[in-house]
């Protein structure tokens, strides 16, 4: 085995990071665990989530505007047809390959409200020239679908819309999930899920070269290189996973392009270089210009979001600090005076996390989100809004507009779903979290 440098497996690392955390996803989808949906425990069956997301879903970030849907499909056996039912709310059918490159979308904003059939196939020999056909990057791939919950009373029409969703799958069985060689040595278990995940589920020929790069760390090898490893080399592939893991963490709470505290992520998921299909923009401002960046952002944005949106579709933003540069801290009490709120054409909404595992925040009242579809929520006469971030029960002329708090550190993050120009354009900003108590 060669040798391979600490440097070398630390790119690997973060290049096969979320691969290996999407596939895990998928994973627990196909077992039934509870995943953003109580998963279907089938490949090319819709998993729904029934409710709004709550403390109990432990996944990065949820969002708790919407009813999720989400089926992981297989097209390595034959072509699949999703059906969609007419609908008179905004939703979203995402499509996400084993890389989490977004490819393909399917809603509100491109193809409407109508019902649709739409073909999905691996090759593109298997075009037919029809614009409703997808052909999907890689053989395995999720459909991330939300549809809008106005409150409560509105959960049977979201749930009509779920059971309208529909799969037609091909004769023969799918390929799933790639198994690992049961000999490699358990230390080395993520290098070798990554070594079979790569051939499953290769990258666009744009790789080769990045992906080349990291042959010494045998993630490319067509027989496990972590059978009996060299000693030397175990230890410099496990120094790698913690100084990634570690470079990881330091990178998502950067805030060196913050302002007023919040890290705006309008091109936060436009790592997706190679492949473009329906409902995708295939344009130089939503793609980065850097590959090996692109790279770095998509290990980031798998970690604090993963399944998020194109800009175009949603923007999110994140804060972690108030506008002294402090920590939000659940210790003390914040406001959010938005002197305009966000401009959009489907909606808006602030949900609040934990700053360690980004889970929803259990509270005495279960709101985890505020916003534009809040029911009483209370204006100023210029139409101006605040918000009230903290532990306990505010002023109870307050109550209607408060966001609870954990009692540690917080990440609360603004969803703007459809943004119209000035979000796109940075021309509207947020402001700064104030600390008030």
């Amino acid at each position: 085995m060669p040798e391979v440098d600490l440097e070398t497996a630390i790119g690997a690392y973060n290049y096969g990071y979320p691969l290996l955390y999407n596939l895990d996803e998928f994973e627990k989808l196909l077992q039934g665990k509870v995943s953003l949906t109580h998963g279907s425990g089938e490949i090319g069956t819709f998993g729904h989530s029934r409710e709004l997301s709550s403390p109990e879903y432990e996944f990065v970030t949820p969002n708790n505007d919407t009813l999720y849907s989400i089926a992981v499909v297989d097209v390595r056996s034959g072509p699949v047809t999703l059906h969609v039912p007419a609908t008179d709310r905004y939703y979203v059918l995402q499509f996400v390959d084993a890389w989490t490159n977004n490819f393909a979308y399917i809603g509100t904003r491109t193809t409407g409200l109508g019902a649709g059939s739409f073909r999905i196939v691996a090759t593109e020999d298997e075009r037919d020239g029809d614009e409703h056909t997808i052909v999907a990057p890689t053989g395995l791939f999720a459909i991330v679908g939300r549809v809008a919950v106005a409150s409560a009373e509105d959960l049977g029409a979201a749930r009509a819309f779920q059971d309208g969703l529909r799969l037609d799958l091909p004769e023969q069985p799918p390929i799933g999930l790639p198994q690992t060689d049961r000999a490699s040595d358990p230390d080395l278990v993520f290098w070798e899920r990554l070594r079979v995940s790569i051939a499953a589920f290769p990258p666009s020929a744009e790789e080769d070269e990045i992906l080349g790069s990291f042959r010494a760390t045998g993630i490319l090898d067509a027989d496990s290189p972590y059978v009996d490893p060299d000693p030397n080399f175990k230890r410099t592939l496990l120094q790698a996973q913690r100084d990634g893991a570690d470079r990881l963490e330091q990178l998502i709470k950067s805030t060196d392009f913050a302002v007023n505290g919040w890290t705006v992520g309008t091109h936060v998921f436009d790592y997706n270089l190679d492949h473009y299909e329906l409902g995708t923009v295939d344009a130089e401002e939503w793609r980065f210009g850097d590959r090996s960046f692109a790279h770095i952002a998509r290990s980031a944005a798998a970690r604090v979001g993963l399944w998020g949106n194109h800009g175009y579709e949603a923007v999110y933003a994140q804060v972690f600090l108030d506008e002294n540069d402090e920590p939000l801290d659940g210790a003390h009490r914040y406001e959010l005076h938005l002197e305009q709120p966000p401009p959009v054409n489907a909606f808006w909404s602030l949900t609040m996390y934990d700053a360690d595992k980004f889970y929803l925040v259990a509270n005495p009242i279960e709101r985890y989100s505020i916003g534009d579809r809040t029911p009483g929520l209370v204006y100023g006469d210029d139409g101006s809004l605040t918000l009230y971030l903290q532990h306990d029960r505010p002023a109870e002329e307050h109550v209607a507009n408060w966001l609870p708090t954990p009692l540690g550190t917080f990440r609360p993050i603004m969803r703007m779903y459809l943004p119209a120009a000035p979000i796109l354009d940075g021309s509207y900003q947020l402001p700064a979290i104030q600390r008030v108590g």
